[in-house]
């Protein structure tokens, strides 16, 4: 059962997932604890209604990211994580930091990366006249949501729709192909390999694991 610690900022619709991956025996795994920047943070409430011990660590404390980042690596350490979630966490993390835990950092980004790093994806997406988008889950690396790719899921855009529809959509996918990654990495089946990612001992492509025609849907 490897120790997950988990990263929000806001609802903590993701993390919900994971608790719920966890409870139910999906993912070998436990959440020993959720940090937060902010203590506003909704995801604190899930985390403590599952029994989950929280932390907050805000950004407003300290002179800089690297002072904040130091500190934030601290709370990590108390809960003994063997694996770092970022959950809608709001925050560019220092190289140093990233480096200090490389391999283990795991997000979530909503576009089909390398497509719309960054903010405002759905919008984005939707300016462009792309007639789909998605979810990407990839390792973190210094480069800002520029980490290899591990799983995406792909959602259809449709005229008329606005970036709120669409992140909803977007949101269901999230809360599929995220604790499956985190599955497979407490399965000892994911690795980051220098700046690649394996699966199985197989390296990924650039989008990612990508199914066979004939495989069933990905489920846990």
């Amino acid at each position: 059962m490897k120790a997950i610690v988990v990263l929000i900022s806001g609802n903590g619709s993701n993390l919900q997932a994971i608790i719920d991956g966890c409870a139910k025996g999906l993912i070998p795994g436990r959440i020993t604890g959720v940090i937060a920047n902010k203590a506003s943070a909704f995801g604190l409430q899930r985390a403590k209604a599952a029994g989950i011990a929280t932390q907050v660590v805000s950004h407003k404390d300290y002179a800089d990211r690297q002072c904040y980042d130091a500190a934030l690596q601290t709370a990590i350490e108390s809960f003994d994580a063997e694996l770092i979630v970022l959950a809608g966490f709001m925050r560019i993390l220092t190289p140093g930091f990233v480096q200090h835990f490389s391999g283990k950092l795991l997000n979530i980004h909503p576009s089909l990366l390398p497509k719309y790093q960054g903010l405002d994806t759905h919008q984005r997406a939707i300016a462009a006249g792309d007639t789909e988008h998605g979810c990407s889950v990839h390792f973190v690396t210094e480069q800002l949501d520029g980490g290899p790719v591990i799983l995406q899921a792909k959602v259809p855009i449709f005229p008329g729709d606005d970036a709120s529809t669409v992140a909803e959509r977007v949101h269901e996918q999230e809360h599929l192909i995220y604790p499956l990654v985190v599955r497979w990495f407490c399965q000892n089946r994911l690795q980051q390999r220098m700046n690649e990612a394996w699966l199985d001992g197989n390296l990924l492509p650039a989008q990612g694991y990508a199914q066979d025609e004939d495989d069933s849907a990905v489920a846990l």
